[in-house]
């Protein structure tokens, strides 16, 4: 594990050997790790409730009528957000949350909408 985190350290520009430091970057790792391994179950979880329905889908992107509208809907308020003023950005960061959740639905079921529907299609009349 002080390898790794040596390495981190690397990465980050400290080049000491504190002991201290080294046991701090470790920690960051650690704690990077896992927060990422949440942030992904919660994604897993936002996809799987909206895989078994095209409806539940169409629902989750709305106003947009398809995957690639949804897409550039998102780019849109995204790259908007990015040239709002510091104290507007606050105010819609829910907005914002939402942009970017309708990204990732909208690109898992771009790329994967067609044979997870049709499997579900084969699966009721089989």
């Amino acid at each position: 594990m002080e390898a790794l985190a040596a390495d981190l350290a690397c990465a980050c520009g400290y080049t000491g050997d504190s002991p201290a430091l080294l046991e701090a970057f470790e920690a960051i790792r650690r704690n990077g790790i896992a927060h990422t391994r949440q942030d992904h179950l919660r994604r897993k979880a936002v996809i799987d409730a909206l895989k078994p329905s095209e409806m539940l889908f169409l629902a989750a992107i709305g106003p947009a009528l398809s995957a690639e509208e949804a897409l550039e809907d998102a780019a849109r308020f995204i790259a908007f957000w990015r040239n709002m003023p510091r104290w507007r950005q606050e105010r819609r960061l829910p907005d914002l949350i939402r942009a970017k959740q309708q990204r990732l639905v909208a690109r898992f079921f771009r790329r994967h909408s067609h044979r997870l529907w049709a499997l579900e299609v084969e699966k009721r009349f089989a």
